[in-house]
């Protein structure tokens, strides 16, 4: 079974994330991006020099106009070697940004198209087990928390550290060691102190993002459901559990915004202590004639200088710790094992006639109970098989298994000979088409949906395929044709609509195996027979395989097979089976029986002299 994915980390945020990164940021085979990478690491310390030079000139701006030898020369150099340093400061900080823009946007973008090809890899199993709109949330917190560790981790923490060790030295170089101690004691009890709070208020931005989450979750299900949501008048019902959601959301917010003025307070404080002791170092020391006016100006501007950016680490160390904590649930997602997977020797599968074979195969969704048990068909290449039985006896799950969605527990499933677990996946589902019972369509024009089955068809294919499949001229009377959006998962198509959108794309596939899972199931008996030769058109030639509840549906099939409780119990032709009198022969009766009382409740809207059969027969109806 699937390991369940985990979107938020647990404890403290895992520096994981930032080793899975790095080939992201230096990619082999891409010289043009690594010499970018260097480049902004030299733009960044030529942005420090200069930031370091700052304070220094402005010092000796002071002394210049303060000294016994005021020459106003001087200082207009002083002055203008200033200004130079403040524009190179600024210059090469936009400059470094600017180069190392198209390796950040690499990155996000390498990250998370991986990670979203990745998703289409994972198993059925994974995707019928995860929150719906979970995987689109941790996708998008993911690749927003690997641009704030860029932005943030590269160009602000790397250049603070950089920072303090130039001002270290220029203590050390111009002053004495006790402010170089004292510099370096209050940046440490700062970021002490910082990393400490931050560390407690994580808890807090772990239950907004479930509370996020969790909201999200509720709100995409409900809104998916609309119509059910519409049908039962649960309005209400839907908002009110929305409301909880935001209500554990808010809860979560006011506890981090408590937590943040904590955390602002103190840093204040320690801000406020550590100017002091400078202050008063530099003070004695003019007083005692060591240092000059300038150098108090300079030791306080290198103390606010340094302190705005540790100010930010605040706020820096918030998002990081946040989007280490996103980018590992996004890198657990991509690193999520694949259920059903290639073997490293997997050919593709080579198709000659298309028969199928289900040999002694047992397969089982829980260790606890299997769904199949040792069943074994075969369908020969250009027949129809159909496979027919209550809810629950394991019929699709036949088609699963033969789309290899699952592997199965033992046994075997063959094309032509050839295990579908030794061929490659791809070449195996490019061969199948299949017409489910629920036809989803994306949220996109009929085209788009009816040229699904084959991506590059061209517009006389489209055409060609609508109009096998009997739809060409509904399209045609739609406000924009071809071009008219269906909504989402098709919600403004009709069922039977949909079903033959479906009949399309895969007459447009043209696959030399056709599975039908109980193509219509779901449809009123009218729509039925028309789509029911719409699916003789498209089967015609082909190997096809039926899953089928209404049996009327499969009558002219060159066998049909009864399942029940994961095994074979009759096979055989619709005539001879009837003649049994057996499973089939009674399922096949209890469907004549309610279409015909189907039947008599129509004839009152003709003749309303036959109610009283009609209330006769009315409970026959019941057992469809």
């Amino acid at each position: 079974m699937a390991r369940p994915l985990i979107e938020e980390g647990d404890g403290a945020p895992s520096f994981r994330p930032l080793y899975m990164l790095m080939p992201y940021l230096w990619p082999q085979g891409r010289m043009d991006l690594k010499a970018r990478v260097a480049v902004s690491l030299v733009c960044m310390v030529f942005a420090k020099v200069a930031t370091v030079l700052v304070p220094y000139l402005f010092g000796r701006i002071v002394d210049s106009l303060n000294g016994p030898m005021k020459t106003a020369a001087i200082a207009l150099a002083l002055i203008t070697a200033y200004t130079l340093a403040r524009i190179m400061m600024q210059a090469f900080a936009q400059l470094r940004d600017g180069i190392f823009a198209k390796v950040a946007y690499h990155a996000l973008r390498r990250v998370g198209v991986s990670t979203f090809a990745h998703v289409h890899t994972l198993s059925l199993r994974f995707h019928l087990e995860r929150k719906t709109g979970g995987l689109s949330r941790v996708i998008d917190r993911g690749t927003k928390g690997i641009d704030t560790l860029l932005g943030f981790a590269l160009f602000s923490i790397f250049p603070t550290i950089l920072e303090l060790a130039f001002v270290t030295g220029v203590m050390l170089w111009r002053f004495n060691v006790w402010f170089a101690l004292t510099t370096i004691a209050m940046v440490v009890a700062y970021i002490w102190f910082t990393f400490a709070i931050t560390r407690w208020r994580i808890k807090f931005r772990r239950e907004m993002n479930e509370s996020d989450t969790e909201a999200g979750t509720k709100a995409v299900d409900s809104l998916l459901n609309y119509e059910t949501v519409k049908y039962f008048n649960n309005e209400e019902h839907e908002t009110r559990r929305f409301d909880k959601s935001v209500e554990k959301y808010a809860k979560a917010s006011i506890q981090t915004q408590i937590s943040l003025s904590v955390l602002n307070t103190g840093q204040a404080i320690i801000v406020a202590l550590g100017l002091a002791a400078i202050m008063t170092l530099s003070a004695v020391g003019v007083t005692q004639g060591h240092l000059t006016v300038g150098d108090l100006v300079m030791a306080n501007s290198y103390l606010i200088q340094l302190y705005v950016p540790l100010n930010l680490l605040g706020t820096v160390y918030r998002e990081i710790t946040q989007a280490l904590v996103d980018m590992d649930a996004m890198f657990r997602l991509l690193h999520q094992p694949q259920e059903v997977v290639d073997k490293p020797d997997a050919k593709p599968l080579k198709v000659t006639g298309g028969e199928i074979r289900f040999e002694d195969v047992v397969f089982s969704y829980d260790p606890a109970r299997t769904v199949l048990k040792g069943i074994s068909f075969t369908v020969p290449a250009g027949k129809t098989i159909a496979v027919v039985g209550p809810s629950g006896a394991g019929k699709s799950t036949i088609s699963r298994i033969l789309y290899r969605f699952y592997d199965i527990k033992s046994g075997r499933v063959t094309i032509d000979g050839q295990d579908i677990r030794d061929v490659t996946q791809a070449s195996l589902r490019a061969v199948i088409g299949i017409v489910p019972q629920d036809t989803v369509l994306f949220n996109d024009t009929v085209r788009y949906n009816i040229a699904y089955g084959r991506i590059g068809a061209n517009e006389a294919e489209i055409k060609e395929a609508a109009r096998h499949a009997q739809i060409d001229k509904f399209i045609l009377e739609l406000p924009m044709g071809f071009e008219s959006m269906v909504g989402e998962r098709g919600l403004k198509l009709s069922g039977g609509e949909k079903q033959r959108v479906a009949i399309a794309r895969t007459i447009l596939k043209n696959p030399p195996i056709l599975l039908l899972d109980e193509a219509t199931s779901a449809l009123d008996t009218h729509t039925e027979r028309e789509i029911q030769s719409a699916l003789q058109e498209v089967s015609k030639n082909r190997t096809t395989l039926v899953i089928a509840h209404r049996l009327s549906t499969v009558v002219d099939a060159d066998e049909i097979l009864v399942l029940n409780h994961g095994e074979i119990v009759e096979r055989g032709r619709h005539n001879d089976l009837v003649a049994r009198g057996g499973a089939y022969a009674s399922m096949w009766n209890k469907q004549k029986e309610a279409a015909a009382a189907r039947e008599r409740l129509k004839e009152v809207e003709s003749d309303p002299a036959v109610a009283p059969d009609v209330a006769r027969a009315a409970p026959v109806a019941a057992t469809d």
